[in-house]
């Protein structure tokens, strides 16, 4: 689904949109060992950056998708409205109505415990911390999520919609600060 193979390194990805123009600063394609990956640098900003990409979670339930932390942003905690910042997030995007949509949302805390549940967006996000501390840095950890089981639990419905898309989101903006982090090899998969 994405490889970040198109479009050049040190460029912001051509399939991907920013939520506003000023994020194209924060996501560019970087390359080591082979591996292209998209790399967010966020200087007191919080701003997504998404793909269009539309999937059947009842024959793919599964994201996966690699990333790691580099720089968690000071005194952050995802709990409080004047901390919500995140070294690293991802979403799984589904239709809502014409001008929203919802979302799961998983993050990778500095602090918050794995499995803590939030929300935000009036409810159209759900949040899930799936990673918590800042150890080991640098280091890539894949991450599987079942988004057909989550957005049934989470949105306590029955049926689950076609997905549109993902989106990340490195944000440092409530803190006033840095995050900095890497996201790579996303895919859906079948169970």
């Amino acid at each position: 689904m994405e490889s970040f193979a198109k479009g050049k390194v040190g460029e912001f990805p051509p399939d991907w949109k920013p939520r506003k123009d000023s994020g194209r600063e924060v996501y560019s394609i970087q390359e080591m060992d082979g591996l292209r990956f998209l790399h967010a640098l966020s200087k007191g900003i919080g701003i997504q950056a998404a793909k269009q990409y539309e999937w059947e979670p009842k024959q793919y339930p599964w994201l996966v998708w690699s990333w790691r932390p580099v720089t968690f942003p000071k005194g952050s905690d995802e709990r409080q409205s004047k901390t919500n910042d995140s070294a690293v997030s991802v979403y799984a995007v589904f239709p809502h109505t014409p001008w929203s949509v919802k979302t799961l949302k998983y993050i990778w805390s500095a602090g918050v415990p794995v499995g803590t549940r939030l929300s935000s967006s009036a409810g159209l996000t759900q949040v899930l911390v799936v990673r918590s501390g800042t150890e080991p840095k640098a280091a890539w950890a894949e991450e599987r999520v079942n988004v057909l089981e989550d957005y049934k639990k989470f949105f306590e419905e029955a049926d689950t919609p076609k997905a549109s898309g993902i989106a990340v989101l490195t944000d440092a903006d409530d803190t006033k600060s840095v995050a900095e982090g890497d996201y790579a090899n996303f895919r859906v998969c079948k169970p």
